[in-house]
């Protein structure tokens, strides 16, 4: 199995760059700003053939309570799980308290550790590293994670560290099953829902909107069936995105829904659909991804409040008639079960794979029950339809007049082929275009090769 690597550190001592750096990629949010990344973040890199799971951490500290508490606490099990732990200093900074703290913490682990100084570029090496001796964690590791300075030395040091039988779960495998990504505005219960689900701490749940800033994702299985549920940053309205970082958290979280098989659209049940929300759900159907609604904390809700809100639903989200919506609570896990139902309808739903001739079948019984209006006087003509893609179904029907086809009859079809083909939690799109069937040349030609063949062999 594949072995993993946990970067650890203070808060800006360059872990996220590092890990940038390792994986070759851009994951991990990078600025000068403390206290960054909060979660832990995977990231697949390959030292020398060997594929490997670089876990980024956000910054250790010695608080005792608050956010930074949880965020050391997941520094803390990620450092548990790998097989080598990278600890970080600052070669600028120098030797502080903290890194002692540190350094006393992961001593207890009795796992192997290796002791990177960054930022130690234009620095002599000798002094560079001699304070950090004190540490008692072997020779300091002099590198720059911004300039990639040292990195091939550290990765040759790391696979010498590495125990020769690594037994580790699947968790990171390359086969991500269904991708759900969970949305919706700061402070909803994102990440209180993703820990429910995977029945652990795996995300930072805090009573703080923005308290997630990157997409984390988190593979798990459930009954058999693996998943990646992505985590995201609570988008807000635009005009309120001011800082650079909330602005790379949105394009992250836009990034996560095109990723996505299926979004699950998280509301508030005691505010109901507000506008940011109704943004939300723009952004999803422009995307096409498959949609489940969750509306949580409908526990703290008195009996008519409910009928309240479910009326305001019902009003305001018909325009999404065809996605699931449930009632649950998050934090104590009602309902949270049900979601995957309608998850795997939806993901299924989204990848149906439907035969030509059944297409036309659905296609003539619905022009039989229902005809094409007439534009001047000429009725419009359906002749063909066939599949052109997945994630969402889409089809493609020729005829004459097509532009003119009312958006009526559109949702009709609409209607029609979702009833017939049970498509439920998707979006469908149809292209109408001009022209007969495109098929009809080449099935000809192939009947003209067939009768000239036989007469050959006769």
């Amino acid at each position: 199995m594949k072995p993993y690597i946990a970067l650890v550190g203070r808060p800006n001592v360059g872990k996220s760059t590092l890990f940038n750096q390792l994986t070759r990629t851009r994951d991990a949010l990078v600025a000068d700003q403390p206290g960054l990344t909060r979660d832990r973040i995977y990231g697949e890199a390959m030292f020398d053939d060997l594929p490997c799971m670089v876990i980024d951490t956000g910054g250790l500290t010695d608080e005792k309570e608050g956010i930074d508490a949880l965020i050391s606490q997941q520094s803390l099990r990620a450092a548990a799980e790998a097989d080598v732990i990278v600890f970080i200093v600052d070669g600028r900074e120098g030797l502080n308290v903290e890194d002692q703290t540190i350094a006393n913490q992961l001593r207890k682990m009795e796992k192997p550790v290796i002791l990177v100084v960054n930022k130690s570029e234009g620095l002599l090496r000798d002094v560079v590293i001699s304070e950090f001796f004190a540490l008692g964690l072997g020779e300091p590791f002099p590198i720059s994670a911004a300039h990639g300075q040292g990195k091939d030395e550290l990765i040759e040091t790391v696979l010498e560290l590495l125990p020769d039988d690594l037994n580790h779960s699947d968790e990171q495998e390359v086969d991500r099953g269904i991708a759900v990504t969970i949305l919706g505005r700061p402070n909803v219960g994102k990440s209180t829902l993703i820990n429910r689900i995977v029945g652990e701490e795996r995300v930072i749940a805090y009573d703080l909107p923005g308290t997630t800033r990157d997409s984390i994702d988190v593979p798990f299985e459930r009954n058999g069936k693996k998943y990646t549920l992505i985590d995201t940053a609570g988008v807000r309205r635009r005009a309120r995105v001011n800082e650079m970082i909330e602005k790379f958290s949105v394009i992250k979280t836009i990034r996560a829904i095109d990723n996505a098989n299926v979004v699950v659209l998280v509301i508030d049940a005691q505010e109901t659909v507000t506008d940011q929300d109704a943004s939300l759900l723009g952004m999803v159907l422009d995307s096409g991804r498959a949609l489940v609604i969750a509306v949580n904390k409908w526990d703290g809700l008195e009996a008519d409040q409910r009928e309240w809100v479910k009326r305001e639903l019902e009003r305001k989200l018909r325009f999404i008639d065809f996605a699931k919506i449930h009632f649950i609570s998050a934090l104590h896990g009602s309902g949270v079960g049900n979601l995957f139902t309608s998850i795997n309808k939806a993901y299924n739903s989204a990848n149906i794979q439907v035969g030509t001739s059944k297409l036309n079948r659905i296609l003539d019984q619905a022009i039989t029950d229902h005809p094409p209006p007439l534009v001047k006087s000429r009725r419009i003509k359906l002749r063909f339809i066939h599949m052109a893609g997945q994630n969402p179904p889409r089809f493609v029907i020729y005829g004459n007049q097509v532009k003119s086809i009312p958006v009526s009859y559109r949702r009709y079809l609409e209607n029609t082929f979702r009833k017939a083909l049970k498509l439920v939690g998707t979006p469908i799109k149809f292209e109408f275009r001009q022209g007969e069937n495109p098929f009809s040349g080449k099935k000809n030609k192939m009947v003209e090769r067939m009768k000239t063949e036989k007469k050959r062999r006769s």
